[in-house]
């Protein structure tokens, strides 16, 4: 079952996700704050930088200025006119339009030496761009520490996460993923993560900067000339409430990009993991459909919440420059009328343009939060699920002798839906104990109560006459070993995969279960001996040897009780009496419950328990059963004349 139907809207409460996202930061607090410090300094430092080059660029035009005044009244005086002789204030009350001159033009005609034509200060010039170079690396030192530190912060945080993620998969209940996919839990632990780990790694520092970059440049603005800090901040309100609509609107398209996603991750993984069925029953073109509409469904989901994302800064950008045209008129008509200087006018306009940038890049960060806050929710909401019930204080951890009891036991996945209504039964140690019915009868379901991957609804099961819910659940299934139908085994070597019983074993211990499995005669013939590395699939070695494997990493965890799911319904003949021996060697002293369908191969079980629609309809040996002519004989009898 797939949980298809997530919530896609926006964050149900995006103010609990940052608290929640909040407490992985609490052990970073002496790091964030240097960063924060580190990212404050260096943003002020770059504000610094266009205050000190219009003195640069002030003193470019008062040399200029004065290079030309200069030059103008030179070459209106008489010829031989001694220059050293004359007097600035004089040149002044001479000139007959002295009426239209301003204050400055009159002190730097006042102030001249006309002995010698004024030079531009390079001198001071280079001075100031030293400093500005200075400036701007120290800004640039300021920033690769706390670029390296936020790195830090991010793997490590990410790594916090994805642990968590990890173990709260070994400790949810296995309903829940009946009801949800795989590729969607990948997806958070993958995805989601990673998409937390860059907001970390790309706008943490960066909005601290942006903050204080917008207060500096704001009180830099309001220094140089009030009025052209209103006219470049007429337009803001129009950012903000464009930056305001579209994030409220565009959070709904951000969270069901990422539950896209999860489908598209889930189907990847459901084709590769079963690739060879698909090609046996000429599927691809039914999957490749299939992907193309999940994929189809998520291309528009992500085009939707990057198509709001990405139109933000271009308004933004087109509102800053309306703000911008009317600095430089402003500035340029104040500059006229001597009311600002006009390094003081390119300052403002660098100033400006740098406001700009940070409004704009204020757009993409608040769209990459909103991203993040979709993806942390996910992630929360996975690590809130609730958990399998902990273990009671004094739970028991010991050994057990084998004795199993069913005491009226009722269960179904869902309440609604009983599966095994009232089921009784006493069992002896060392008994083998065989369980058949049709498909649907309760047999699996049944194992998975004793093994307790389910608790039941009511009723109690008990080994040794002590309630498996009593028990700590390491120790519970430390006392079973478990052959199942479908084998799994993991990517590594032979060694390592039968090892996987005990990890305590020895290389002897190991080899000795292998001999007891039958399996160290095909081990010994293949490359590299116990050290053969299986593939991911294991798809290097038969079925039958698979689940040789599987009972040789039975023998080794040595349990008391013995789960065996038909374990020789995928294999031929001649490995059927390996698998036959080699069960025959793992079953011996042990409490068994054989889930059989053939039923020709429970014939010497102790006690067979039929099975139908979850209720015990029969119980006895097969000899006691076929004399009964029941539901067994019935059962058996069909089995035996589809093979003829």
């Amino acid at each position: 079952m797939h949980n298809h139907g997530a919530n896609t809207q926006k964050a149900t409460n995006p103010g609990k996700t940052l608290k929640e996202l909040l407490k992985y930061f609490k052990d970073f607090k002496l790091s964030l704050i240097v960063v924060f410090a580190f990212s404050i300094l260096s943003t002020v430092l770059i504000i610094a930088g266009p205050k000190i080059m219009s003195r640069a660029t002030n003193t470019i035009v008062d040399g200029y200025v004065k290079q030309k005044t200069y030059d103008g009244i030179v070459s209106n005086l008489p010829e031989g006119t001694p220059l050293d002789k004359l007097d600035g204030s004089k040149l002044v009350e001479e000139m007959p339009n002295k009426d239209e001159l301003s204050k400055e033009q009159k002190e730097i005609i006042t102030n001249m030496d006309f002995s010698k034509r004024p030079k531009m200060d390079f001198d001071k010039i280079l001075g100031i761009i030293n400093i500005c170079v200075i400036i701007y690396a120290i800004s640039a030192i300021f920033n690769y520490i706390q670029a390296y530190i936020v790195a830090v912060v991010s793997q490590k945080v990410t790594y916090r996460l994805r642990d968590k993620i990890f173990k709260k998969i070994d400790r949810i209940p296995l309903n829940y993923y009946d009801k949800n996919n795989n590729g969607d839990i990948l997806s958070r632990m993958t995805n989601d993560v990673d998409t937390l780990g860059h907001t970390i790694t790309m706008n943490l520092s960066q909005a601290v900067s942006l903050v204080a970059g917008v207060l500096g440049i704001l009180i830099m603005m309001l220094t140089i000339n009030f009025l052209m800090t209103l006219a470049a901040l007429v337009t803001l309100p129009l950012s903000v409430i464009f930056i305001k609509a579209v994030t409220g609107y565009s959070q709904k398209y951000f969270k069901e990009q990422q539950v896209k996603l999860g489908i598209v991750n889930n189907h990847i993984e459901e084709n590769y993991a079963g690739a060879n069925i698909v090609k046996a029953f000429n599927n691809e073109d039914i999957v490749i459909k299939k992907f193309k509409t999940a994929n189809e469904e998520l291309c528009v989901s992500a085009w939707k919440s990057q198509f709001f994302s990405g139109i933000m800064m271009p308004i933004v950008v087109f509102v800053g420059n309306i703000g911008y045209v009317l600095v430089c008129v402003l500035g340029g008509y104040l500059v006229t009328k001597h009311r600002i200087s006009v390094g003081d006018v390119q300052a403002f306009i660098q100033y400006l343009r740098n406001f700009n940038q940070y409004t704009s890049q204020s757009a993409t960060v608040v769209s990459s939060f909103q991203t993040t806050l979709a993806a942390c929710e996910r992630i929360f909401e996975f690590l809130a699920v609730e958990e399998e019930p902990k273990d009671k204080k004094n739970a028991y951890d010991g050994a057990v002798e084998g004795n199993v009891s069913f005491n009226k036991v009722k269960f179904g996945y869902n309440e609604d839906k009983i599966i095994i209504k009232n089921f009784n039964l006493d069992i002896k140690k060392g008994q083998k104990v065989a369980i058949v019915g049709p498909t649907g009868a309760g047999k699996t379901t049944l194992v998975k109560l004793l093994m307790r991957f389910y608790d039941v609804n009511s009723g109690s099961i008990k080994i040794d006459d002590i309630d498996i819910r009593d028990f700590k659940r390491s120790a519970l299934r430390n006392n079973f070993g478990m052959v199942l139908q479908d084998t799994w085994l993991f990517s590594g070597t032979i060694l390592d995969n039968i090892k996987y019983g005990n990890n305590k074993a020895t290389e002897k211990d190991i080899k000795e279960a292998a001999k007891k499995a039958r399996v160290d005669h095909f081990v010994s013939t293949l490359p590299g001996g116990y050290n053969y590395i299986l593939n991911e699939e294991a798809s290097n070695v038969s079925a039958g040897e698979k689940q040789l494997l599987t009972i040789a990493r039975a023998i080794l965890a040595d349990p008391k009780i013995l789960i065996l799911d038909e374990a020789t319904s995928n294999v031929d003949t001649r490995t059927e009496t390996l698998i036959n021996e080699a069960m025959q060697n793992l079953m011996k002293d042990r409490t068994s419950f054989i889930i059989a369908h053939r039923l020709s191969t429970i014939r010497n079980a102790d006690m067979i328990i039929v099975m139908d629609k979850g209720d015990i309809v029969e119980v006895g040996n097969h000899k006691e059963l076929l004399a009964k002519n029941g539901f067994y004989a019935k059962l058996y009898n069909s089995q035996f004349e589809a093979g003829k």
